[in-house]
């Protein structure tokens, strides 16, 4: 059932990019090629997958937020093409893929990723059947997650951090934005356009928190124990990088604790859930089981 439910909406969300790729005008087709190549280069559709799961645990409507969903992913995407560039992680591979940057060149890449932020906003505006207050609420809570508060900001603190001995909890506020942000906004997204009440609001965030902890937790662990091939990219990373992890910070062992704990927090933030939330618990269960 998670499985199979998982697969179809990773195939609903990518018919719908590319429904929305197709409706989008550009000046240049190169651009265009490039903005499709990341985006439609396959991955876990985590954000959009969240945001659905989250809106089916307040009212089972999950799909009908799709639109909103989509704007994740591109906003994702473009931190992924931006991420891989010589002046950031300078990757050559993702998903088993040759880097935007080593297929259309480095300043088309950028272009890329900048055109794909601005359309998701675009595209998410594109949705149906939301009052104007809520889906000007969610599109607040996107860019500020999206922006220096959130995942730039983390992205920021990242790179000042190269070759520097950071603390414990300047990983963790440096991981809550980069990689924790974009969750946080895509749960409590589909939470507030499903109608959340306050206190499921807030259930649902601490869910959040503690999902991408234990998502980050599992990618450092995996960039030390990973297969390449798995993966789709090199592993390694982080160390040749000079990057304070936490597995660096504290040890193998340690960090599965603390990827475990992390689950817990998260079944924890979800008691007072019945089944329609199980999606979010066999997702949080999977995340740290996961080779890629």
């Amino acid at each position: 059932m998670f499985k199979d439910l998982w697969k179809r909406r990773v195939a609903l969300v990518e018919a719908d990019l590319i429904k929305e790729l197709r409706r989008t005008k550009s000046l240049d087709e190169n651009l265009m090629r490039a903005m499709e190549y990341s985006l439609m280069a396959g991955g876990k559709r985590l954000r959009p997958i969240l945001l659905m799961a989250a809106a089916d645990a307040i009212n089972n409507l999950g799909e009908k937020f799709i639109t909103v969903a989509d704007a994740l992913e591109m906003i994702h995407t473009y931190s992924l093409i931006h991420d891989d560039l010589p002046a950031m992680d300078d990757d050559d591979y993702r998903r088993g893929k040759l880097t935007n940057h080593k297929v259309f060149g480095e300043a088309t890449a950028i272009l890329a990723g900048d055109a794909l932020l601005t359309l998701a906003f675009e595209v998410a505006l594109r949705q149906e059947d939301v009052p104007p207050e809520i889906l000007l609420r969610v599109l607040k809570e996107i860019s500020i997650a999206s922006g220096a508060a959130g995942m730039v900001g983390g992205q920021a603190v990242d790179l000042r951090s190269e070759g520097v001995h950071i603390d414990f909890a300047t990983l963790k506020i440096m991981h809550s934005g980069k990689t924790g942000a974009l969750f946080k906004a895509a749960i409590r997204s589909g939470a507030i356009l499903a109608g959340a009440s306050e206190k499921n609001l807030d259930a649902l965030t601490r869910y959040a928190e503690n999902f991408g902890l234990a998502f980050q937790i599992t990618d450092d662990i995996l960039d030390v124990t990973g297969d390449e091939k798995i993966l789709g990219k090199p592993t390694g990373s982080d160390e040749k990088n000079h990057k304070s992890t936490y597995v660096s910070l504290t040890s193998l062992y340690e960090a599965k604790n603390l990827a475990h704990a992390a689950v817990d927090e998260a079944f924890t933030a979800l008691e007072n859930f019945g089944s329609e939330a199980d999606f979010l618990r066999e997702l949080v269960q999977y995340l740290i089981a996961r080779k890629k």
